[in-house]
């Protein structure tokens, strides 16, 4: 019998917190209830004290999953502590995970303060925490550059104060993986009563090697690896959900699994690309769209004589439907409607009378969808909420010809017209909106991504403008790549005019 490894789910706090990837209350109930399905054993939901926004997700995601734990993340503050325990009052299963930094440079330079300051602030929050919730959890801050002897006293402290599961992150990705794993050794073997709690893994990527570290330190005897879909999260990223899963699903010899459904991977992690406008690289290990692609004469034939000879990995175990089935502009509702509810997306009929319009417009305009053009039609109702919408655009370009572009915008319901000249047709575009939105902004960050190869294929616009020293994010994906920069430009100024 396989020992259990419980799954951490930081998806919604720690992956939430990438510049541009914010998710409303609704996205967030939607993430929610996939990660559920999934088998996730734990949500953390956010930081309630951070924003009355980040308070709300945490209630109402505590209202809308069953069996899995919901978590809220505070500092080491009475405050911080309080406010979560009220935004986890509906919670079935409530934990409160506090901490403080522990290596000598958070110490010194964030803290201003000295070891002994900080158990006893660390005991005191864990304390304090138990006064509300019987599964508190503790974090100890930059632990990967913390010193074992140190840590290991921080830890026993904290697990007499009533803590129930120890999270060691490597918060900076620093530590090599042999290192970390020996660092959850020395905790087993030094800390008193380390045997009554679980040890959970936390680890960053910033040098590549978050997923070999939280391997390394569940091996070692730690029993919960906290983890994001599609590896998202701050700088470099978070480990991989689906990476650690399928590490120990291909390596039964450790005798360590999850009580993750892996079939959910795949479709798990397109919902999470498409709600948080982040493009999964093709070459991502286990969901990006070339983990299972075989170029090569000699891969090519290997994989026709046996899928073993280079897949260590069934695709269908992870979700993967080679045979799925393909949308046209012949195809129905209800073909759009099962497609969207194999990639874990369900639309009320609103919405998705809303998709299946801008289906028939895209299928008229391509041969054969795909399944990121379903998911990012899935997000098309969202914009009839914007305050500010495009309603046509018009542009004249070519070589020895100044671009000049005409642009009609809906703003609340009146209608306003502009024209432009630019360096290129996005650039007249983009000016005539701004004689519209008479704003100082200025576009920091401009990428176009193709979802597949082909000309007539959508492609995904990604932009950062910033305005009154703040930077705003939008997102955008049409057939015409100058229509998707427009409107990714609008989707941004809808965050910050008002």
């Amino acid at each position: 019998m396989s020992e259990r490894l419980f799954i951490f789910d930081t998806t919604l706090r720690d992956g939430e917190q990438v510049p541009g990837c914010q998710l409303n209350t609704v996205e967030k109930i939607e993430v929610a209830k996939a990660l559920e399905t999934l088998g996730v054993d734990v949500i953390e939901a956010g930081f309630p004290v951070s924003s009355p926004g980040d308070f709300n997700s945490v209630v109402e995601i505590s209202k809308a999953v069953t069996w899995p734990t919901v978590c809220a993340l505070t500092r080491a503050v009475e405050n911080d502590i309080k406010v979560a325990a009220e935004a986890l009052q509906y919670a079935k299963h409530p934990r409160i995970h506090t901490g403080i930094g522990t290596s000598d440079i958070h110490i010194k330079y964030k803290f201003k303060s000295t070891r002994e300051e900080i158990i006893e602030r660390a005991v005191a929050s864990v304390a304090y925490a138990k006064k509300f919730v019987e599964d508190v959890q503790f974090y100890a801050e930059d632990a990967g550059r913390t010193d074992n002897e140190y840590l290991a006293r921080v830890v026993e402290a904290v697990i007499k104060a009533g803590a129930t599961v120890i999270n060691i992150p490597d918060t900076t990705g620093y530590c090599l993986p042999s290192e970390f794993g020996a660092k959850i050794k020395y905790l087993i073997e030094n800390v008193k009563g380390i045997e009554n709690v679980v040890i959970a893994t936390h680890c960053h990527n910033d040098l590549g090697m978050a997923t070999a570290n939280t391997v390394a330190g569940v091996i070692a005897g730690a029993r919960q690896a906290e983890v994001t879909i599609n590896g998202i999260g701050e700088r470099a990223g978070n480990t991989a959900l689906e990476e650690v899963v399928m590490t120990f699903r291909s390596h039964p010899e450790l005798n360590i699994d999850t009580n993750i459904n892996s079939r959910r991977i795949t479709p798990t992690s397109r919902l999470v690309s498409s709600l948080m406008n982040m493009p999964v690289q093709p070459n991502k290990a286990i969901v990006g769209r070339n983990a299972f692609a075989h170029s090569s004469g000699i891969h090519q034939d290997g994989v026709l004589k046996n899928k073993q000879s280079y897949e260590i990995i069934d695709p269908n175990d992870v979700g993967l439907d080679e045979n799925s089935i393909v949308l046209t502009a012949r195809s129905g509702r209800a073909a759009l409607k099962h497609r969207l509810q194999v990639l874990g997306v369900e639309l009320d009929s609103d919405a998705l009378d809303t998709a299946y319009e801008a289906f028939l417009k895209l299928a008229d305009r391509k041969k054969e969808i795909n399944d990121d053009d379903v998911l990012m039609l899935a997000g098309q109702h969202r914009k009839k909420l914007h305050r500010i919408k495009l309603d046509f655009l018009q542009v004249t370009s070519g070589v020895g010809l100044q671009s000049v572009a005409s642009v009609g915008l809906d703003i609340s319901g009146e209608k306003f017209e502009a024209c432009s000249t630019g360096n290129g047709p996005v650039d007249a575009a983009i000016s005539a909106i701004k004689n519209i939105i008479r704003r100082k902004m200025l576009v920091k960050e401009f990428l176009i991504q193709a979802i597949n190869k082909g000309s007539n294929d959508v492609g995904k616009v990604h932009m950062t403008v910033e305005h009154d020293g703040c930077s705003y994010h939008g997102f955008s994906a049409n057939t015409d790549i100058i229509a998707a920069s427009a409107e990714a430009f609008i989707d941004a100024i809808n965050k910050f005019a008002k």
